[in-house]
This record gives C-alpha cells, sequence and structure tokens, in this order.
C-alpha cells in the first residue's frame, strides 16, 4: 500500500493530494482519470480522513462503478464494505427509500419501466380525453423527462419551459401523472433525483442527516451532469465542500438528453477557492493524433482550456491522414478495402472502429463488410435493417409485393395506429382460419361483408386502397416511388415527425437511409431477396470483429484504428446544427469531433465525399469546417477527390499528398464523356457560384470558384457560363 502513488505524474498526484475543499481535475481523453479518482478515494481512507461509508462517489454507470470498487480493492488489499458508491439514479434510490414516508410513499415504493411508464401515462390522457393520435404520449414522456432533468415539480415550471402541447394541458397531466404514481406507491426513473432534491431542499433535517454522513464527496464525469444532479450535488456538498469532480469540457456531449455543460464551466464560481488540476498528459494517442484533436477543439470559445500532449515513451506516429473522396460509395469501397488490408497483415479487427456522427450512415459500411466476409458488430445499437423503423418500412413492402405475407401484414397493419387492437387482431385471426384466407384477403372479406364498424372500418379501408394506389406508382415510377409514397400515404414519416424523443431524428434519417438503399436496385423482389439474406447473416459470439458505431457510443472507448467518415457539412456537423445556426450547437459537434480523434492510439483516418446520394438523387457535398479546423503538420491529404491545387501547393510541403487511389478499392473506368467542359470555360455552381475550369479529368473538374476557392466537382453539377 505504501507506493499507491507510485507511478503518478505531477498533475496525477495533486489531484489525489489535494483532498480538502473544492477541487475540479480537468481530465483531457486518455488522461488517467479512473486511476486518478481511485487513487484519491484509497488515499483518503489510507490517510485516515474517513471511513468507507463517509465518502460519497457518484458515476455515471454500474459498469464504472464495479471498476472503480475493484481497483480501490486493489489498492487497499482487501474488500471494501458499505460503500456509497453507484450512479446518480442508485444512490437517489438509496436515500429516497430511507426517507420515503415524506414524499408520500412506503419505502417498498416501486420503480417503473419506460413500458409501465408510457401505459401509466396513457390512462392519465385517456382520463382528460386527450386524443392520443393527435397528441403521442411519448412526446409527453419526454417533456415531462426533460422537466424531472430540470429539477421541475408539478406547478413548478417557468413560462420558458412551458410547452402548448394538448393545447396547453401538459402541465396539468404532468401533475396527474405524478398523483398517479403516488398513489401506485411507485416512481419512474426520473423522480428517483427529482424527489431526492425536493426532500433535501424542503427537509432540513434530512439535509443535516447526509451533511453529518459524507465527510467527502467524489464525482465521475461531472461535465454530463444535468440541472437536477447538479442541485443534488450542490445540495449535499454545502457544509464541509470537500467535492471533487473530476470531468472534461471538451467532451461534454450530451446536450440532447440533458447535460449542461454550463455545470462544469462555472464550478469555480459555485465553489468560490476551488482548486483546479489540469491532466494533459496523455498515455493513448500519438503525437500528431493529440495535435489535431487540441488543434480543432482549440477553435471553441466556451472551454476552460487546456491542450493535451503525448506522455507516451512511443508518441511518435502516421500523421492523421484526411482521405478527399469522389463519393459515398468510394467511401465504403476505401474504407472497406483499408479494413480487409489490415486485417490480413495481422491487425485485429477488434482494434478497429468506424465512428458515424448518425446511425443511417452505418449501412453502406455494413453491406460491403459483407461483401469482403469481415465480421463486424454494431456497439450500442442494431444492425441497419434490424432496427424498428427499418423492419416496419420493409414490411409495407413486403406486403406490396406479396399480400399474403401474414407476418409483414400484422406487424403494420396498426402502424401507425389504425385502432386494431387485440380484439380486432383475434377476429381477423379466427376469420382468416376459417375461411382459409391470409389476413389481407380477409380483412378485404370483412370489410366487404360490414365486418368492421366506425373509424377501424374506416382506417383499414384505407390502407386497403393504399396498397392499390401504391402497387399502381410501384408498377409506372419503380421502388423509390412506391417506398416514398408509403412513408407519406401511411402516415409513418408523420407519426416520427410528430414524435418529440431524442431517437425521432434517427429514425427519420434510417428511413431517408433505406430509400437511398433501395435506389440500387432495378426491382423490389431482389431489394427484399437482398434484406433477406443481410438479415440472416450468424452472429458468432466472441469472434474478432470490427466495431461500428455513433461517435456518441464511442466516448470512453479507444481502438488502434479508428475510421472517421462523413465529415461533410450538413453531415457532420450535422443539418439541425445548421439550420439552428447557433454556436452553442456547433460547439458541441466540434467536441464530439475531438472525441472521435481521441479514440484513436495509432492511426485516425478522417473521410469526405465529393458526391453523396440524398434519396435517389447524387448532390455535390462541401466538406466539414473540421478539416480545415485540423493542423496542416499533424495531417496529410490523400483521396481521389483531392483538387490538384490542393496537390500542387502541398507538393512544396514537407507533408507531401497521396493522390492514388489504393488498388484494393480502384474504381471502374469510366467510358469517356461526350461534351466535354475545357479548362478555363467558366461555369455556374448551384452551392459555390461562378468560377473558372483550371483542370479537367473525364467528367471530374477541378474550379476555381470566385468565393470559395478551389473545388473538385462532377460536370453535371455546373453550367457552363462563357458570355
Amino acid at each position: 500500500m505504501s507506493d499507491y502513488l507510485a507511478g503518478l505524474n505531477e498533475a496525477q498526484r495533486d489531484a489525489v493530494e489535494a483532498t480538502d475543499g473544492p477541487v475540479l481535475v480537468l481530465a483531457g481523453a486518455g488522461t488517467g482519470k479512473t486511476r486518478v479518482l481511485t487513487t484519491r478515494f484509497a488515499h483518503i481512507l489510507l490517510s485516515g480522513k474517513a471511513f468507507p461509508n463517509q465518502i460519497l462517489t457518484v458515476t455515471f454507470t454500474n459498469k464504472a462503478a464495479r471498476e472503480m470498487r475493484e481497483r480501490v480493492a486493489k489498492i487497499l488489499g482487501q474488500p471494501v464494505e458499505g460503500l456509497w458508491l453507484g450512479t446518480f439514479h442508485a444512490l437517489g434510490a438509496r436515500m429516497l427509500r430511507r426517507f420515503a414516508d415524506r414524499v408520500g410513499l412506503t419505502s417498498g415504493f416501486s420503480i417503473l419501466d419506460t413500458d409501465d411508464q408510457l401505459r401509466l401515462l396513457k390512462q392519465v390522457m385517456e382520463a382528460a380525453r386527450i386524443d392520443a393520435k393527435r397528441w403521442p404520449p411519448n412526446a409527453l414522456m419526454a417533456q415531462i423527462q426533460r422537466w424531472k432533468d430540470k429539477g421541475y415539480m408539478p406547478g413548478q415550471i417557468p413560462a420558458g419551459d412551458s410547452t402548448d402541447f394538448a393545447d396547453n394541458k401538459a402541465e396539468a397531466l404532468y401533475a396527474a401523472y405524478q398523483d398517479r404514481l403516488r398513489a401506485l406507491n411507485a416512481t419512474d426513473f426520473g423522480d428517483l433525483l427529482l424527489l431526492t432534491v425536493h426532500l433535501l431542499k424542503t427537509d432540513a433535517e434530512v439535509l443535516a442527516t447526509y451533511h453529518r454522513m459524507f465527510r467527502y464527496i467524489l464525482v465521475d464525469e461531472y461535465q454530463d451532469t444535468n440541472l437536477v444532479q447538479y442541485y443534488w450535488l450542490r445540495l449535499l456538498a454545502q457544509a464541509r465542500k470537500n467535492i471533487c469532480c473530476v470531468g472534461d469540457d471538451d467532451q461534454s456531449i450530451y446536450s440532447w438528453r440533458g447535460a449542461e455543460i454550463e455545470n462544469i464551466l462555472k464550478f469555480e464560481r459555485d465553489f468560490p477557492g476551488a482548486k483546479i488540476v489540469k491532466l494533459e498528459a496523455n498515455y493513448r494517442s500519438t503525437a500528431p493524433i493529440l495535435a489535431a484533436a487540441s488543434h480543432l477543439i482549440a477553435h471553441n470559445e466556451g472551454r476552460l482550456g487546456k491542450t493535451l500532449h503525448a506522455g507516451r515513451t512511443d508518441a511518435e506516429g502516421e500523421q492523421v491522414e484526411v482521405v478527399a473522396l469522389w463519393d459515398s460509395e468510394e467511401e465504403a469501397r476505401m474504407i472497406g478495402g483499408r479494413v480487409e488490408s489490415f486485417w490480413r497483415s495481422g491487425h485485429r479487427l477488434a482494434e478497429i472502429a468506424i465512428l458515424v456522427r448518425a446511425g443511417f450512415q452505418t449501412r453502406a459500411f455494413e453491406e460491403r463488410l459483407l461483401v469482403l466476409g469481415i465480421p463486424y458488430r454494431i456497439v450500442g445499437g442494431l444492425r441497419f435493417y434490424e432496427r424498428a423503423e427499418v423492419r416496419d418500412a420493409v414490411a409495407y413492402l413486403r406486403v406490396l409485393v406479396q399480400p399474403a405475407d401474414d407476418l409483414a401484414f400484422e406487424r403494420i397493419v396498426n402502424v401507425p395506429k389504425r385502432g386494431v387492437g387485440d380484439g380486432a387482431l383475434r377476429t381477423l385471426h379466427e376469420a382468416s382460419r376459417a375461411a382459409n384466407l391470409p389476413l389481407h384477403a380477409t380483412t378485404e372479406k370483412l370489410l366487404a361483408e360490414s365486418g368492421f364498424k366506425g373509424k377501424l372500418r374506416e382506417n383499414l379501408r384505407a390502407l386497403l386502397e393504399g396498397f392499390n394506389a401504391w402497387r399502381d406508382i410501384l408498377a409506372a415510377k419503380g421502388p423509390v416511388a412506391a417506398l416514398e409514397a408509403i412513408l407519406e400515404d401511411s402516415g409513418y414519416l408523420a407519426m416520427w415527425k410528430a414524435d418529440k424523443s431524442p431517437d425521432a431524428p434517427g429514425r427519420l434519417e434510417n428511413l431517408k437511409e433505406l430509400v437511398r438503399a433501395l435506389a440500387d436496385f432495378e426491382t423490389l423482389p431482389a431489394f427484399l431477396e437482398h434484406v433477406a439474406l443481410v438479415t440472416e447473416v450468424e452472429e458468432q459470439a466472441g469472434a474478432d470483429k470490427l466495431s461500428m458505431m455513433t461517435l456518441h457510443g464511442a466516448k470512453g472507448l479507444e481502438f488502434d484504428t479508428v475510421f472517421l467518415p462523413g465529415w461533410e457539412e450538413g453531415v457532420f456537423p450535422n443539418q439541425r446544427t445548421l439550420d439552428e445556426g447557433g454556436n452553442k450547437s456547433l460547439e458541441e459537434e466540434r467536441r464530439l469531433a475531438y472525441v472521435g480523434i481521441t479514440r484513436a492510439r495509432q492511426r485516425a483516418i478522417i473521410s469526405h465525399a465529393a458526391n453523396r446520394r440524398i434519396y435517389a438523387n447524387w448532390q455535390t457535398s462541401i466538406p466539414s469546417r473540421f478539416i480545415d479546423e485540423l493542423p496542416e503538420e499533424a495531417i496529410r491529404h490523400t483521396g481521389s477527390a483531392l483538387p490538384k491545387a490542393t496537390r500542387a501547393a502541398q507538393a512544396m510541403t514537407n507533408f507531401p499528398v497521396t493522390a492514388q487511389r489504393p488498388a484494393s478499392w480502384e474504381a471502374a473506368a469510366r467510358p469517356a464523356q461526350a461534351n466535354k467542359i475545357p479548362v478555363g470555360a467558366r461555369v455556374f455552381h448551384e452551392k459555390f457560384g461562378y468560377g473558372r475550369v483550371t483542370a479537367a479529368d473525364d467528367d471530374r473538374l477541378d474550379i476555381n470558384f470566385e468565393t470559395s476557392g478551389d473545388k473538385r466537382v462532377l460536370s453535371r453539377f455546373v453550367e457552363r457560363h462563357d458570355n
């Protein structure tokens, strides 16, 4: 135990030994924050400053809590019992059970899961005669959870956080929902902190009990705290102020689920005289990777400021590669080819990751990896064709091609809601068996015989008429037009547009990506066969697999090689951020880019495509502004779509550019183009304005635009303006 401080660098040791008073440890990516936190815990115990049950230690995940418990036990040489160590919600529940009677509950209260919460809210809405079709219950549930994350009890919601949901009845429904929870002796997840904060604010005896109990407070991932978590910590730290928060303002990427970066930025204001310790020695990545990440994040204004430097003895490594590609299909071929090459040369797939900004991007890479026979896994989510919204849309297509497909028909007959409950389905199945007909034909038969009444009859008739119309569109205009009509006319798109939950925008993007995927097939049966084969790929537990995930899901992980595709305006930063136009959202996108780069130990490969398919049409894409913010000395430009002017300029520096494409992802030769636009011609581009052609490679033009500089674009996206 005597050498538990050995091996810590100066900053880490400072963070461990500064036990008394408020301390903020700004721990950059890969700087050993978990080691600091656990060693600090052990140091407090070994210094005799507190017993194990007098230290409140808060983590964001159960996994982190288990890991910390194991590390502390290892330092001490024995298991530690009686710890107040866990997630915010676990610790909140523990406090709430002790004083449940003071908030109208008993200590045996139930904690409802998501399904039960939604079922209870639907009952409350029905009692208030709120139309669930017009006002989706899951949208109200998302709003209620946002209020709880901000610490608002019913009756405390300020005007700026109100909503016009259900004609301004949301706050009354929230109050009724809370009353029903109390009547059931139950809480939902958000109550575990909301009610505890309410208790600490209003009951001086309870607050004094915990002030006496906790001598020290340790908090991990402080940058990810929301307001109710912040209030909880401040209340508990009031008396002794021995609170140590560890976090990284540059990795605050969860505002969409309530995290407030201001919590960490105002720590010194909340706790005057606080000690700030910066951990800047990174032991994960090479020097070029750290230089790229640090230079990029320095463009953010809302940060406390630190600069990562390499703590490894073998920190020299290859520059971050930025690959300019002709189109998104070539991007998938490039990444697939590189992965295959690494794999064959002995690189473990488990040490390779593809990190995307949004879930819809995985589809192209999944299909390429399947073609190459490269095992992969989707981390924190489902494979593209296994996602619920994709399965729903594919089920509509299956019924379109084969009306006798009962499984597909049953999946979509009540999606969106058409009033086809359990009773109506039972009637359908019984009639189907009696007549020996598929469900689709049985529905037609029952409608003809007036087997259904009222709104249900109207809805089912509209659905069957829709299928007839969509088959006509399929015959006349093809699969893409048919799917677009299905998604629009069925109300399926409208259902997700009305949904206010955080994952709804991603589901809409996945549906757009499904339309893009369908555009690659001449017939609908060919596409459906492809989907069936893709979803039948066997999972091999424990096998060496590449990881594919969103950038949000990658936080806390690390890999030897990281691919970062789709660095284009509108993809990353995403279009919603650009539409909002606010600096706050853009800075969070930049923090996400920083997180992505710092996942890499040895190799980071960023790529962007000059052309990307949006629905069934190709559109010119502009490289992400984040690429321009990378330091030239830490990166090297490669790829087939690099403008010749850029190649020439960089060839004169010490950082050569590779313009040739590796053989493993060489594209097939294109036929010669008729009516070529010659070098010197003046042209107009819808986004870039007027420019002059400086070089031409078949239908690929290098153009010097008057307002936006050198770009490489397809000739079909420009018009000649020689006059």
